[in-house]
This record gives structure tokens, C-alpha cells and sequence, in this order.
């Protein structure tokens, strides 16, 4: 796929300074770019390579002047890294614009679906699914009965979708995730062994969530698991029953939150973080990688730690902590001395 200078200012709204029929069909980092290629420059401290680029196209600030020659034909817009965050979201868009339903496939009796649906061959649609317009879901993917989805949204290849889900608009669930598996629920028997208790609740993805690859949020107990509104859950986080996360909460890689926990919105949680069950999170808080969460949270709260506490609290610990080795043998050394004086 190949694009002019001329069209590629049209859609960001630059003016063109060289050749507006050069023609670019990748990206590259400016100090990697070759002939052929579109980079950016944004930063003052890589100026230097814009001498050096072979980068076929560049697009600059419009207050960037070049003090020597150069060979790449320059875009000037507003602001460069943003227009270049625009521009690849445009790519990714024009990437994944595929309509249509491959073979094999199969798609179970009242099923609907709206205009531009892509179905990815092997995949398969339970019964009474409904399902938005311009969907995307990609090869050998589930989507189980009686399950609802948005417009707009992209499944890539081998999600999980159990029975009931119900998912809004403009969501993105990536390769090997699973979404409405039982929750963990098992009561212990007197001989020992446990019984499985039935989860027969759902799952709520509101609009706009991006869930990574390999997440597993799981079903509710009773009622629903719910995810809010601009919610973004990175790779391998572990969502269990009844769990809530609030509108634009953001969770890294790793993370496991235990059944029917409520977190706020706006929160920042980093990778590793393990979460009890049954947890009041306030709003707005921050929690450094690899905490150990096993209490209620204030709203704006900011911890570190296993189990977690004050981020200035335990930075100041930290610092005792890295220099015992040397609070001990000074204090050995005192004993010494202390012994030796008597």
C-alpha cells in the first residue's frame, strides 16, 4: 500500500516542502529510515539525523527550518508526534479495514449482524448472538450463545467469548483472551474434596475497553462482571467473579484481582500487582508494580509494597532497608568495641 506526500498532508492537514508525488509504503524511525519509507521528527535532540535520513518523507513541526541540505521531502503540520499518532491510527484503520464472511465458518440460527462484518475462516457464532455493525473477528474465534456486541469493535485471532457477555461499542480484545469463564467458586465438603458452585452471572464490557492478549475476565457468580467505560487492561491479567473496574482505570501486564473487588476510576496500576478479595479501591489511586494489595484504598491514595502502603512511607523504608548490611556490621562493630573497653 502505497501513499503520496500529497495525500498523506491532505489527511493530516500539512504543507508539503519537496516533491509532493513521492511515494512511501513503511515506517521507520528517523535515524533508520531508508528510501521508501515515512519517519517523523519531533524531538530537537534527533535534528541531526534529518541530514543523514533516507527516509523518502519526514514530517517536521511547521517551525522546523533545515540549516543544511536535505534529500527527504518534509510535511510540515502543527504538532509532529501527533500527527503521526494520527496518521498510524489512519494506517491500522486502512490495515484492518477486511469485510466479508470466510469459509469454513459457522454461524448458529438467529444470528444478526450488521453492514461491513469481516468473519475470519473457522470461527463460530453461537445462537441469538447480535452483533454491530463494522465488526471485526478475526480466525478461530468463539463467540457462545446469546452474547452482544457493539459496533465497531475487533476481536483478533482466538478469543473466547462464553455464552451472555455483553460487550459495548468500539472495544478491542486481542489474540487468546477469554472473556465469561466460570468464575472460581468451589465449597469445601466435610470429606475434604469441594464442590463446584454454579456461576451462572456474565460479564459487562462497557464502550471503548481494550482488553490484551491472554486476559481472562471471569463470569459472575450472580449478577455481572463488569468493566466501565475506557477501560485498558494489558497482557495476562487475570479478572476474577464480580470483580467492577471503574471508567478509565489502567492495569499493566500480570495483574491479579480476586472476586468481587471494586476498583475506581482513573486509577493507575501497575504490572504483577496481586489484589484481594472483596476490595474497596477509591478513585484516582496509583499502585507501583509488584504491590500486594490487602485493604480498602482511599480515593487518590498512591502505594508500594507487599503488603502495600504510603509510596513516601515505604521509598524511606526502601532506604533502610538496602543499607541493613551496614547498619549491622556498624552496630557489630560497637559491640566490639563496647566489649573490648570493659
Amino acid at each position: 500500500m502505497k501513499f503520496t506526500a500529497a495525500q498523506i498532508a491532505g489527511i493530516l492537514q500539512g504543507e508539503v516542502v519537496g516533491n509532493p508525488n513521492a511515494e512511501v509504503y513503511k515506517l521507520a524511525k528517523i535515524e533508520e529510515g531508508t528510501e521508501g519509507s515515512l519517519t517523523f521528527l519531533a524531538n530537537p535532540k534527533y535534528n541531526n539525523y534529518i541530514y543523514s535520513t533516507q527516509a523518502t518523507i519526514t514530517i517536521v513541526n511547521h517551525t522546523f527550518e533545515p540549516e543544511q541540505e536535505i534529500s527527504t521531502t518534509l510535511i510540515k503540520v502543527e504538532d509532529a508526534y501527533q500527527s503521526f499518532s494520527q496518521l498510524l491510527e489512519y494506517y491500522n484503520q486502512v490495515k484492518l479495514m477486511k469485510s466479508g464472511i470466510e469459509q469454513p465458518s459457522m454461524i448458529s440460527e438467529n444470528v444478526t449482524y450488521g453492514a461491513d462484518l469481516y468473519l475470519g475462516s473457522f470461527c463460530y457464532l453461537g445462537k441469538n448472538v447480535t452483533i454491530g455493525k463494522n465488526v471485526k473477528i478475526y480466525p478461530n474465534s468463539f463467540i457462545g450463545d446469546n452474547v452482544t456486541i457493539g459496533d465497531d469493535c475487533v476481536f483478533f485471532a482466538g478469543v473466547r467469548i462464553y455464552s451472555e457477555t455483553v460487550i459495548g461499542n468500539n472495544c478491542i480484545v486481542h489474540s487468546g483472551s477469554i472473556i465469561g469463564s466460570d468464575g472460581f467458586g468451589f465449597a469445601p465438603q466435610e470429606n475434604g474434596s469441594y464442590r463446584k458452585i454454579p456461576q451462572i452471572g456474565n460479564v459487562i464490557i462497557e464502550d471503548d475497553v481494550e482488553i490484551g492478549a491472554c486476559t481472562t475476565i471471569d463470569r459472575a457468580t450472580l449478577g455481572s462482571t463488569i468493566i466501565r467505560k475506557g477501560v485498558k487492561l494489558d497482557n495476562h491479567i487475570q479478572v476474577a467473579h464480580n470483580v467492577e473496574i471503574g471508567e478509565n482505570t489502567v492495569i499493566a501486564a500480570q495483574t491479579g484481582i480476586a472476586g468481587t473487588t471494586k476498583i475506581g476510576k482513573n486509577c493507575l496500576i501497575g504490572g504483577q500487582v496481586g489484589f484481594a478479595g472483596h476490595l474497596v479501591i477509591g478513585d484516582g489511586v496509583k499502585i507501583q508494580a509488584q504491590s500486594g494489595i490487602g485493604k480498602n484504598l482511599e480515593a487518590g491514595e498512591v502505594v508500594q509494597g507487599s503488603p502495600a502502603f504510603n509510596y513516601g512511607d515505604f521509598a524511606k523504608s526502601f532506604v533502610i532497608f538496602r543499607n541493613l548490611p551496614k547498619m549491622a556490621a556498624d552496630l557489630e562493630a560497637l559491640k566490639n568495641d563496647n566489649n573490648n573497653s570493659k
